[in-house]
C-alpha cells in the first residue's frame, strides 16, 4: 500500500481551511482558484476540471474567434487540470496559505497539447534522453508606478507616473527612496521560494532587474511565473502598479526577460558547455548548441516576442538585439556567451522581454540548442566584436509580430521542435493578438491625422 504524501498529510493537519492553485494561460498569465481543503485533497488526488476558456481567450479574456481546441463551437467544457505537489509553496503576503501549481491533461491523464507547462516538459523530457539536463535562471526588467488599477484606468493608462524619476541605474539612492518595497521583494519572494540572486534599479524611472537564482529549468520557469504576479502583488500592498510590459515608452528602454542557460549531463554535475581546453571555455557541445539556436530563431521569434508591444523593444541602440547574433560577453547581440568556470560557463538568451511566457521561452531555447547538438551543426557564425547593431551583413529579425508569426507558421524546423498541434494553436492566438491591434485605432494616429488631414 502507498505511504501517504507527507506535504498532503501535513496539509490535512494543518490549521488552514483554504489552499490557493493556479495554472498557466498561453500568455504565461496566472489563472486561479481558492480551494477548500477537502475539495483541494481530492483535487490532488484525482484532479480537477478548469474551463477550457483559458487556452480559448486572450490576455483581456475577449475569446479567439479562430482557434480550433476550444471555441463557441465546443461550449467551453471542463479540462482536467493535475496538481504538481513539488511546486507547494506558502504565500507569506496571504497568510502563508498554501499554494500548487498545476498542468494540463487531456481525457487519457496525456500531456495536453496546448499547454505550456506541458511543452516545456516534452523539450525537457527530450533533452534527459539524449543524455542531458538544462538548467537556467532568469533575469527581469519591469517599471513601477505609484498608481492603482482605478486610477490607470481612469486616466486611460496614459502618462503613469513613476516612483522615482530620472535615469538612475544602479542607484542605491532610488532604492532607499522605496526601501520597504524594496526589502519586501527581497525577502517575501524568497519565503515564497523564489531566491533572488540580486535586485537593483535600472537606467529609467521607476525601472528595477531582479535575477532569480538558477536551478533546473521546469523550476526556473515556475519561479518565473510566480515572481510576475508575486511582484505585482507585492507591489499593490505598497501602493504601487509594477508593469512587464516589453517597451512602455518609445523614448526609454525596454524591460527584458533574458534566460541564462546551460546545459548538464544527466545527473547535473557535469557542465557540457565547458572545455577548458579551449580559448573562450566552450565545448564542442557548447558550439552545436549556439549553432541551434542561431539557426532557429528568426523562425521562433513569437516564443520570445510574444506580443505586439514586444517587437517596439527590438529597436537598434536600446540593449535589445535586433539580428540573430552571438558574441563573448556582447550585450548587444542575441546571445552572449559567458565563460567562466566549470559551474558558471553558460549563454545569456537576451532576446527575450519582460513580456515573455517563460515556459514557452524557455522551451524555446532548449529546444533550439538541442536541435543543434542532435544535428551536430557547426557554428560557423564568428562572434560579434563591438556593436552587432552595425553588423550589416546578418539579416534583421522579424520587425513585427504578424511577420514573426507568418514565419513561425511556415517553419519545419518549429514543428519539429514543438509539434504541429501546439504550433497551430499557437499561431492562431498570435494571429488573434495582430488582428486586435491591426482594427485598433492608437494615439498616434489621432495625433497624426485627426485635424490635418
Amino acid at each position: 500500500m502507498a505511504k501517504p504524501d507527507p506535504i498532503l498529510s501535513a496539509l490535512a493537519r494543518s490549521k488552514h481551511e483554504k489552499v490557493k492553485v493556479a495554472v498557466t494561460d498561453i500568455d504565461g498569465i496566472l489563472r486561479g482558484k481558492y480551494l477548500h481543503k477537502e475539495k483541494f485533497l481530492s483535487a490532488a488526488a484525482s484532479g480537477f476540471g478548469f474551463c477550457n476558456v483559458v487556452f480559448g481567450w486572450d490576455s483581456s479574456d475577449v475569446c479567439y474567434d479562430n482557434a480550433t481546441y476550444t471555441g463557441w463551437h465546443t461550449g467551453y467544457p471542463d479540462a482536467q487540470v493535475r496538481l504538481d505537489l513539488a511546486t507547494h509553496r506558502s504565500v507569506p503576503w496571504d497568510g502563508d496559505v498554501p499554494f500548487f501549481l498545476g498542468e494540463f491533461v487531456d481525457a487519457n491523464g496525456l500531456a495536453l497539447d496546448v499547454c505550456p507547462r506541458q511543452l516545456l516538459k516534452k523539450v525537457l523530457d527530450r533533452t534527459r534522453r539524449a543524455g542531458f539536463s538544462a538548467k537556467c535562471g532568469i533575469e527581469y526588467e519591469w517599471f513601477n508606478f505609484r498608481e492603482t488599477p482605478q486610477s490607470l484606468a481612469a486616466k486611460g493608462h496614459a502618462d503613469p507616473q513613476p516612483i522615482s524619476p530620472g535615469m538612475f541605474g544602479y542607484s542605491v539612492l532610488r532604492a532607499s527612496l522605496n526601501q520597504p518595497y524594496f526589502a519586501a521583494l527581497m525577502d517575501q519572494l524568497r519565503a515564497f521560494g523564489i531566491p533572488l540572486e540580486g535586485l537593483h534599479t535600472e537606467t529609467g524611472p521607476g525601472v528595477y532587474e531582479a535575477a532569480i537564482a538558477f536551478s533546473d529549468a521546469l523550476e526556473a520557469a515556475d519561479r518565473a511565473v510566480l515572481f510576475k504576479t508575486g511582484v505585482k502583488e507585492i507591489a499593490y500592498r505598497h501602493g504601487i502598479v509594477a508593469s512587464f510590459m516589453a517597451k512602455w515608452n518609445a523614448k526609454l528602454p525596454g524591460s527584458g526577460g533574458h534566460l541564462h542557460v546551460s546545459l548538464w549531463d544527466a545527473a547535473g554535475k557535469k557542465n557540457a558547455f565547458y572545455d577548458a581546453r579551449d580559448g573562450s571555455k566552450m565545448s564542442a557541445t557548447f558550439k552545436s548548441w549556439l549553432a541551434g539556436q542561431l539557426r532557429c530563431l528568426p523562425e521562433i521569434l513569437p516564443f520570445f516576442a510574444p506580443t505586439v508591444n514586444s517587437y517596439k523593444r527590438l529597436v537598434d541602440g536600446y540593449w535589445s538585439p535586433t539580428k540573430p547574433t552571438w558574441g563573448i560577453d556582447n550585450r548587444t547581440t542575441a546571445f552572449r556567451v559567458i565563460p567562466g568556470s566549470e559551474k558558471s560557463t553558460r549563454v545569456e538568451v537576451r532576446i527575450g522581454g519582460a513580456d515573455i511566457n517563460p515556459y514557452l521561452a524557455v522551451a524555446a531555447a532548449v529546444a533550439s540548442g538541442l536541435y543543434g547538438v542532435e544535428k551536430g551543426l557547426t557554428l560557423e557564425d564568428k562572434p560579434i566584436v563591438g556593436s552587432a547593431y552595425q553588423e550589416a551583413s546578418i539579416p534583421r529579425l522579424p520587425r513585427t509580430l504578424a511577420e514573426a508569426t507568418a514565419k513561425l507558421a511556415e517553419s519545419k524546423v518549429a514543428r519539429e521542435l514543438f509539434g504541429d498541434a501546439f504550433v497551430d494553436h499557437y499561431v492562431r492566438t498570435r494571429q488573434w493578438e495582430w488582428a486586435q491591434f491591426a482594427d485598433a485605432v492608437t494615439n498616434w494616429e489621432l495625433q497624426r491625422y485627426f485635424e490635418i488631414i
